[in-house]
């Protein structure tokens, strides 16, 4: 695929260049809690204002029904963008109607604008290809040129994500060029050991991966609510914890998989319990204590994994040459959940290997915790994506970017 730095070879002074950007932020009321999407973009957005395009950021925020809601604006994220490049960024009240119109126009060489949320319109999520292409038709009267640079977004088959490139002269930005090459050194020539951590709620959205994992991986580290499935699936007690029953077949399959190819599978051996799920608001003691992996009571609930499995993690961490991590080791939220996630993300930060975070609650939980983002090798901005490229999938918006 053609990259930016190709694009800016050519010259973009005074063109029109539409970013699909990913600016999918979290956000209490009209507060961004974190803006670390924002900031991944900014490369692209400032390489392309410095040399003198008209730049047209656009990107979706949670789910609104096709329509406009307030709720999901982005104002607060055209704002922000704005305060971090340290120039104003004009906004545009609507997506492909009279104000984004009259705002590009409006824009001279070097300045930005945001349009609205992408999914105020039912045409860029429609399954319906010839909505969504007429939708494409729309947004490409408003640029020259398309850069896919909303690597979250990718794994999407939306209208600016995978018609609209077809429509116009596309290139991938500088995110996601860097994502791309950092998933490469994860499934081509990878250097050995190769560990995977993988936590996060439940074993459904992890199925695929792990399928994938047990032919290339060294070791599979399982913690977070999914791996109370696999405790389960060994015949351990696992009290009130996250169970899917519907997945202990494929989860006892995976299990004897990794027996019979040699693939280390590591569980925990301890984890921290509480009578119920903790008010994550309030942040209040839990009653929160530590039993051994096949103790846990019938009436407590595993929320973390536990010291004895730190250390144990932290070990399997320690020698390896490549470490991908998607996915919490407990409720990070709250305090007494979180020493299992800080002491994977400090694992990480003590091994020599090539350490990726695959973005999602993972991302989310290393800035919560107070970790620095640079002492990583890689921050992943799409935790779906990731985890999609990783099962050998074809991801739309990467394809539409292919020449």
């Amino acid at each position: 695929m053609k990259t930016i730095d190709e694009l800016l070879a050519e010259g973009v002074a005074g063109r029109r260049v539409f970013v699909r950007a990913d600016l999918n932020v979290p956000l209490d009321g009209t507060t961004i809690t974190d803006d670390g999407r924002i900031r991944a973009v900014l490369p692209t957005v400032k390489a392309l204002a410095e040399a003198g395009a008209r730049v047209v950021v656009a990107s979706h925020l949670g789910r609104p029904k096709g329509a406009p809601d307030p709720a999901f604006s982005l104002a607060p994220a055209a704002a922000r963008l704005g305060e971090l490049l340290g120039s104003a960024v004009a906004f545009a009240t609507d997506t492909v109607g009279d104000s984004a119109r009259t705002t590009v126009a409006g824009l001279a060489d070097g300045q930005v604008a945001v349009v609205e949320n992408l999914r105020f319109n039912a045409g860029e999520t429609s399954k319906d290809d010839v909505e969504r292409g007429a939708f494409a038709d729309e947004l490409a009267r408003l640029a020259d040129v398309y850069v896919g640079d909303g690597f979250g977004a990718v794994h999407r088959k939306h209208a600016s994500v995978y018609d609209l490139p077809a429509r116009l002269p596309h290139y991938a930005g500088h995110l996601i060029a860097t994502e791309v090459g950092v998933l490469k050194k994860l499934t081509e020539d990878v250097r050995r050991p190769y560990v995977v951590a993988l936590g996060g709620a439940k074993v459904s959205d992890k199925l695929a991966v792990i399928d994938e994992l047990l032919g290339k991986a060294d070791r599979l580290l399982i913690g977070g609510g999914m791996a109370y499935t696999f405790l389960k699936a060994k015949g351990h007690e696992i009290g009130t914890s996250l169970l899917q029953e519907d997945q202990l077949p494929a989860v006892r399959e995976y299990l004897e998989r990794a027996e019979k190819t040699g693939v280390e599978l590591v569980l925990p051996v301890d984890v921290v319990v509480a009578p119920a799920f903790p008010d994550l608001a309030a942040k209040a003691p839990a009653d929160a204590t530590t039993v051994t992996a096949d103790g846990i009571p019938a009436d407590r609930m595993g929320l973390d994994i536990g010291p004895e499995s730190r250390k144990l993690y932290a070990s399997k961490i320690a020698d390896a040459a490549t470490v991908f991590w998607n996915g919490p080791m407990g409720v990070f939220e709250h305090p007494d959940f979180a020493e299992g996630t800080k002491a994977v993300a400090q694992a990480l930060l003590d091994s020599p290997a090539f350490t990726v975070v695959g973005g999602g609650d993972s991302a989310a939980a290393v800035r919560l915790l107070g970790f620095d983002e640079n002492a990583f090798g890689h921050i992943s901005t799409g935790g779906g994506a990731s985890l999609e490229y990783l099962e050998g999938k074809t991801l739309p918006g990467l394809a539409a970017l292919e020449d």
